[in-house]
This record gives structure tokens, C-alpha cells and sequence, in this order.
């Protein structure tokens, strides 16, 4: 009887300490599970709760902002030639080239709230404090367009005269303005896809939603400031028309600061470019250095001992520049006093980092001539629009030819849903892709619809002037074709946008080191002003050749006796070609591969 006793007691107690053992265990799975996996952090610095913070809890905030910003951005920057040429009394070239020169910085800007972000502030940072600059340039803008004395002075309508101190106020409000958006552009994307953790296979698959929501917040913005506030801007004044963009971007950054608690935060993590720099220094240092067969054999450092990037995740090695391999080749030299000298000897996932980043720069350029194609929206589409019918219908009310513009923003408006809703479902079941479409996949179905683009306004060019020629029309200003014919074209490249532009948004987010992700999507930004002043390249060369014998030229002042289309034609090919370089350096792209497992 006593045996059997304490035959239950050790029962009991061998009970008890397996019940004690499986508890911690538990208690770990729920940590892991209430936490994010992918190193963010919330506005506490504390580990993020999955439940409590990021998703689709804090993306409204996100949108919310960024459509009140393009709002003000576009509110402002639309009719901007106008008010420089009406009310600063320039030049039509000289505002011309002073609203290029804007708009080209306002893409390089970027650059370097990408750094500011990656190296110092970390996203959340950057974007509110380039956000109250943007906003200190937006109020800074309306009151030299209102207070007397700051204002231009003006005799009638659209005759206006600027001392220069007005402009010199006018263009430092602009370059204030300038300096927000590119602490705001490269940041505010890759913010609002920090809020989906990489680890969750359901935060992942929204992640992809989130782009194309973005891109739909972006242009419902553009569409109220291509609309309605061109038109006060025209007939109720600049007051007017710089001060609603003003309060717009007050409530942008009201909207960003009420979603603090909910925020998912990425550590910045030191200079990206030092990491980079580190690999290319150690990888010639030991040139003749042997690689070994076994690629476990290069160093890589534990997540204790990770100080350049808290709690990046870690990326496996790929056989691709293998040259740079030899920076985390471990020989004794690498040691100074025992500790590493990180220009001696780096880790794999420094290495991989470089990688990443070279093989992003081949995709990076082929977005060059998409852009070009974008930018004639603004451009050569308005030239074509201005010698055609402008009047709506048979009445006398004319459109002007900026305003098609408009056409493309409805069709952004209308492919995002459609991509999202229909698009996706259906090539899922196709591709079996989580995503339906892999990111180059989308990118490349983009590049392939702009030609179209260029096919349209080609054709409508051509019958254009045959209907010039037919007529003798050469000397009449509208020649009877609607203005309306340019919709096609508009709605194609808005269409393109879709694909292209949301999928460089986040294929260049998503294949970017942990640690550069702003300057990586700073780097896809850069393709706008590379593609506009490419654009204004190749028609500077195309006019000058194509008026060396003494000829119109194919943009001459007068459409009527030049050849537009070619010009559509040339972009056209380059748009072929393009395509077929994308198609060769995607198909040689190799995908980011992420060590998942960092505990």
C-alpha cells in the first residue's frame, strides 16, 4: 500500500514538472504571436503589438495624409507656369525653365530625406518634421501671393509686376516646399508598409493592397486640384488658390500626428552608405584573397552582436558578384585589439545588401523611359490638345488643354479598384501567386500598355494633319478635331500608372535592404525627374536636327506644318526597346531572400 503511495506521488510529481516545462513554452508561442516578427517598434519603443498597433488600423491616417499632401502639391504646382508668367511677369521660357527646375528638385529632394530617415530620424521623424517645413513653405507661398507689400503688384487681370524681392520671397517659399516633400515622398510609402509585418503571410498579402490604396489616395487628391482649384485659382485669385492647398497640408499633417498610437516604427539604422562603402573597401583589400567552396564558412555576426541595424533581418547569400564575397572572407588582419575593423572584414548580409541594390539599378533604369512617356502628359499632349477643337460640345465654352490631364487621374481612379478587386483574384487562380502578379510581372504589363499610349496620339497626329492637309487649315489656330479624341491617350497611360508606377512602388520597398528602404524608394523616384529632363533632352536634339535644312522642324510653334507624330513615333520605339531590356533583366533578377528565422 505504501509502494503504491509512492508510486502516485512520483506520478504526481513527474506531472507537475511537465505541465511546469510546457508553460514557458506556451507562454513563448503567445509572445510570438502578439508581437511583430519584423523588428518594429511602437511609439513607446516598446516590441509592437500585432493586435494593437499597424494593418489597416493605421493606414487611414497614412492616406489620409498623403491625399491631403498631393492635394496641396498639385493644388500648387498645376497652374504654377501661369502664375509666373502672369504675376512674376516672366518670360514664357524663363517660367518655363524655373518650373522644370522646381519640379526636377522636388524628385531629387527625395534623396535626401531618404538618408535623414535610413541613417538618423527614422520614418515616422522625417515625415513630421519635412511635414511642418512643407507646411511653413505652403503659408509662406500664400502670403506673398496675398499681404500687400509681399504680393505682386497688378493693373488689371493677368498684368502683374514683381519687384525682386517679391520673387526672390515667392521662390523661397517654393524651395522651402521642395525640401518637405523630399523628407515626406521617400517615406511615406515605405511607412505605411511598415504596418504589415513581412512575417505574417496575412499582413504580407494586405501589404500588396496597400500600394495600390495608396496610389488611389494620391489621385483623389489630384483630381480636387486639377478640377476645382484650377478653376479658383483662374477666377477667384491666387489668395485663394494658394491658401485652401495651405490648410490642406495643415490637415495632412493634423491626420499623420492623430495616428501616433497605432504606428508600427522601423529603427533607423546608421548610413546605408557607409555599410555599402564598408563591403567595396574590404572586397579590393582582399582581392587575392581564395573564397571558400563552403559559403557558410563567410562570416556573418549573431543578432546580439548586430549594432548597424537593430533586429534587420538577415539576408542568405546569392551566387550573383561574388567578387564582393571577399569582404566577409574572415583572416587574422581583420582583427584590431580583438575587436572587427568593419572596413576589413563585413558581414554576408552587408554583402547581400550591395547586391541588392546592384541589382535593383537595371530595374531602376528601364523606369527612365516610362517616365519620359509619363511627362508628355504635361507636354507635348497639351501642345497636340492646343491646335485642336476646344469646345465642349456645340457650345462655346472652351476646355483648356491641361485640363485632359484630368482623364488620367480618372483612370488611375478607375483601374486601382478594378486591379484590386478583379484584376488580382483572377490572376491568382492563373499564376497561383499570392499576389497574382509577381511585382516584375506587374511592372513589365505597365511598360507594355505605354506604347499604346504613344500609338494613340501618334494616330491622332497623323489624322490631324491629314485633315490640315486636306483643308489647307494651315494657318487656323484650332483645327476641327475635338480636343476630346486625346482621352484615349490619357486613360492608357493612366492605366499603365497602375501597373507600373504601383508596382515600382513596392517591388523597390520590398526589395530593398531592411536598413535602405526610404533611399531605395528615394532611387524610384528619381526615374520622374530623370524622365522629364530626358524628355526636354531629346526634343532640344530632335529640334535641332530636324531644322538643319532650314525646315519647320517636327515641333515647330505652328503643329500644323510639323510632325509631332514622329516624336510620338520615336518615344514609341524606345518604349519597345525598353520593354525588351526590362523583359532580358528581369528574367535575370534574382528575388531578396531574408533569413525568416532571427530568434
Amino acid at each position: 500500500m505504501a509502494q503504491h503511495s509512492h508510486s502516485s506521488s512520483s506520478k504526481s510529481r513527474r506531472e507537475d514538472d511537465t505541465e511546469s516545462s510546457i508553460y514557458p513554452l506556451l507562454e513563448t508561442v503567445e509572445d510570438d504571436d502578439l508581437y511583430t516578427k519584423d523588428g518594429t517598434v511602437d511609439y513607446c519603443n516598446n516590441p509592437a503589438n500585432k493586435k494593437e498597433t499597424g494593418t489597416w488600423k493605421a493606414c487611414p491616417f497614412i492616406l489620409g495624409n498623403e491625399c491631403c499632401e498631393r492635394l496641396a502639391y498639385y493644388g500648387m504646382a498645376s497652374n504654377l507656369l501661369l502664375y509666373f508668367k502672369n504675376h512674376l511677369n516672366e518670360h514664357s521660357t524663363t517660367a518655363s525653365k524655373n518650373l522644370s527646375t522646381w519640379a526636377g528638385t522636388c524628385y531629387l529632394t527625395p534623396l535626401i530625406g531618404a538618408f535623414v530617415a535610413d541613417t538618423y530620424l527614422g520614418r515616422y521623424w522625417t515625415i513630421a518634421s519635412f511635414s511642418v517645413i512643407y507646411a511653413l513653405g505652403m503659408a509662406l507661398l500664400t502670403l506673398s501671393a496675398t499681404v500687400p507689400g509681399l504680393k505682386p503688384t497688378c493693373y488689371e487681370k493677368d498684368v502683374c509686376y514683381a519687384t525682386a524681392a517679391q520673387s526672390a520671397l515667392c521662390f523661397t517659399a517654393l524651395y522651402l516646399v521642395a525640401l518637405g516633400t523630399g523628407g515626406i515622398k521617400p517615406c511615406v510609402s515605405s511607412y505605411g508598409a511598415d504596418q504589415f509585418d513581412d512575417a505574417d503571410e496575412g499582413e504580407k498579402k494586405s501589404k500588396s493592397s496597400f500600394f495600390n490604396w495608396f496610389y488611389f489616395s494620391i489621385n483623389i487628391g489630384a483630381l480636387v486640384a486639377h478640377s476645382l482649384l484650377v478653376w479658383i485659382q483662374d477666377n477667384i485669385g491666387w489668395g485663394w488658390g494658394f491658401g485652401i492647398p495651405t490648410v490642406a497640408m495643415a490637415v495632412a499633417v493634423v491626420f499623420f500626428f492623430s495616428g501616433t498610437p497605432l504606428y508600427r516604427n522601423q529603427r533607423p539604422g546608421g548610413s546605408p552608405f557607409t555599410r555599402l562603402c564598408q563591403v567595396v573597401v574590404a572586397s579590393f583589400r582582399k582581392k587575392g584573397v581564395e573564397l571558400p567552396v563552403d559559403n557558410s564558412l563567410l562570416y556573418e555576426s549573431t543578432y546580439e552582436e548586430e549594432s548597424a541595424f537593430i533586429k534587420s533581418r538577415k539576408l542568405d547569400h546569392t551566387d550573383e558578384f561574388s567578387f564582393f564575397d571577399r569582404a566577409a572572407v574572415e583572416i587574422k588582419s581583420d582583427h584590431v585589439k580583438g575587436s572587427i575593423n568593419p572596413w576589413r572584414l563585413c558581414t554576408v548580409t552587408q554583402v547581400e545588401e550591395l547586391k541588392a541594390i546592384l541589382r535593383l539599378l537595371p530595374i531602376w533604369a528601364t523606369g527612365i523611359i516610362f517616365n519620359t512617356v509619363y511627362s508628355q502628359m504635361s507636354n507635348l499632349f497639351v501642345l497636340q490638345g492646343s491646335a485642336m477643337d476646344l469646345r465642349v460640345g456645340n457650345s462655346n465654352f472652351e476646355i483648356p488643354p491641361a485640363s485632359l490631364g484630368l482623364f488620367d487621374t480618372i483612370s488611375v481612379i478607375f483601374w486601382v479598384p478594378v486591379y484590386d478587386i478583379i484584376i488580382v483574384p483572377l490572376a491568382r487562380k492563373l499564376t497561383s501567386h499570392k499576389n497574382g502578379l509577381t511585382q516584375l510581372q506587374r511592372i513589365g504589363t505597365g511598360l507594355f500598355i505605354s506604347i499604346f499610349a504613344m500609338v494613340a496620339a501618334g494616330i491622332l497626329e497623323v489624322i490631324r494633319l491629314e485633315i490640315v492637309r486636306k483643308n489647307n487649315y494651315y494657318e487656323l489656330k484650332h483645327v476641327p478635331v475635338s480636343i476630346f479624341w486625346q482621352v484615349p491617350q490619357y486613360f492608357i497611360i493612366g492605366c499603365a500608372e497602375v501597373f507600373t508606377n504601383i508596382g515600382q512602388l513596392e517591388f523597390f520597398y520590398d526589395q530593398a535592404p531592411d536598413s535602405m528602404r526610404s533611399l531605395c524608394t528615394a532611387l524610384s523616384l528619381t526615374t520622374t525627374a530623370l524622365g522629364s529632363y530626358l524628355s526636354a533632352l531629346l526634343v532640344t536634339v530632335v529640334t535641332k536636327v530636324s531644322t538643319m535644312d532650314g525646315g519647320a522642324g517636327w515641333i515647330p510653334d505652328n503643329l500644323n506644318y510639323g510632325h509631332v507624330h514622329y516624336f510620338f513615333g520615336l518615344l514609341g520605339v524606345l518604349s519597345v526597346l525598353n520593354l525588351g531590356v526590362f523583359l532580358f533583366v528581369s528574367k535575370w533578377y534574382t528575388y531578396k531572400r531574408p533569413v525568416e528565422n532571427r530568434n
